[in-house]
């Protein structure tokens, strides 16, 4: 048998039966996570190889694999080459598809796998992608922690600061605010995307002179600004990027800094006390991106949006926004007093505050 078989293979084959005794299917992501818990020399960044081992074409690997990964490793993985089934083996994302089937095929066709290496006999897989491979077996990812990733992910880029989705989950209104070079907007919405606030307000004086903080904390504090807004769990205020390689943009982005600096400290009331911030900030495309708004990189008008919203309030029994009955004659007029001149920020207010509870 010694001379149809190479020495290394003899012996992982040896150590299978060995030291790895081979559980049941049912048992066999535990008997990978005991695996992986038991040797703890086997850290996940000491599985990556050298880029020196990950050329596509390399088939002359020799004993490589043996210098990646442990006899235990490799026990581990060839466990589930040879036993999981099409399903079992489609659990790991980089054997969906085709590379699971053709697993099946090879398994079936010329039996179980005697090595690691062997699997580069099957279409689709290469040095790097056995490579690949092992590692995901060795090192599954469950999807509760997918999940999770990618929910923390998502918040990560919407909103700043970092808030906990518990509290977020216990919110009962929120006040999204959207401000321009001459006005700012508010909506008000609980959290059955009931409208119960929504309005603007004209502020022409901040961007005239020097700029003075004085004029910002006057217009925004003393005039009816803030004073109007009402009381909610948290402020949304809409985080607008400009491109910073255009001076001629500079006074705008100053303007927008000065104003969310101003609305951070004027409405964060209880943030001494508890350190817990009520002043949040959205990413403006990523509202856009959830109405599909953005036109490349540009975020197109969501007057129609916002129109489409008001109507289906009256016509539809369970609409997106309601809009109570006593004041949905109000809203259209105000929304009809802006068809000259599209008011943005009024329409964005309402859009964000959506795009909050929804996202």
């Amino acid at each position: 048998l010694s001379w149809k078989m190479p020495f290394p293979s003899l012996l992982l084959a040896g150590v299978r039966w060995r030291c790895c005794p081979v559980p049941s299917r049912s048992s066999l992501f535990q008997a990978l996570h005991n695996s992986c818990c038991r040797e703890k020399s086997a850290a996940p960044m000491k599985i990556i190889p050298n880029v020196a081992f990950c050329g596509e074409t390399t088939k002359e690997s020799g004993n490589a694999l043996d210098k990646l990964f442990s006899l235990e490793q490799q026990a581990s993985v060839l466990h589930v080459l040879n036993t999981a089934s099409n399903k079992e083996l489609e659990a790991f994302k980089l054997l969906r598809g085709r590379k699971s089937t053709n697993i099946i095929e090879h398994r079936e066709k010329f039996g179980p796998f005697q090595n690691v290496e062997s699997l580069m006999n099957v279409p689709l897989f290469q040095y790097k992608t056995v490579i690949q491979v092992c590692y995901s077996i060795l090192c599954p990812e469950t999807k509760k922690k997918k999940k999770k990733l990618k929910d923390n992910g998502l918040l990560g880029k919407l909103i700043k600061p970092d808030v906990g989705r518990e509290r977020l989950k216990a919110v009962n209104s929120i006040v999204s605010i959207v401000y321009g070079t001459r006005r700012i907007a508010w909506a008000h919405l609980d959290r059955k995307m009931t409208v119960l606030d929504w309005q603007q307000d004209e502020s022409c004086r901040m961007m005239k002179g020097t700029y003075l903080s004085s004029v910002y904390l006057e217009e925004l504090k003393m005039s009816s600004v803030v004073s109007k807004m009402p009381t909610a769990d948290f402020y949304i205020l809409e985080k607008t990027g400009l491109p910073l390689q255009n001076p001629s943009l500079f006074p705008i982005l100053l303007h927008f800094h000065m104003v969310e600096a101003m609305l951070y400290t004027l409405l964060n009331t209880t943030f001494a006390q508890d350190r817990r911030h009520q002043v949040l900030s959205v990413n403006r495309n990523a509202v856009g991106k959830h109405f599909k708004l953005m036109v490349g990189d540009t975020r197109t008008s969501g007057k129609e949006l916002v129109e489409q919203f008001l109507s289906e309030s009256v016509l539809k029994a369970e609409p997106r926004v309601f809009f109570p009955l006593d004041k949905v004659v109000q809203y259209r007029q105000m929304f009809s007093s802006t068809e000259q001149n599209r008011v943005e920020e009024l329409y964005d207010s309402l859009l964000q505050a959506v795009a909050f509870y929804e996202l």
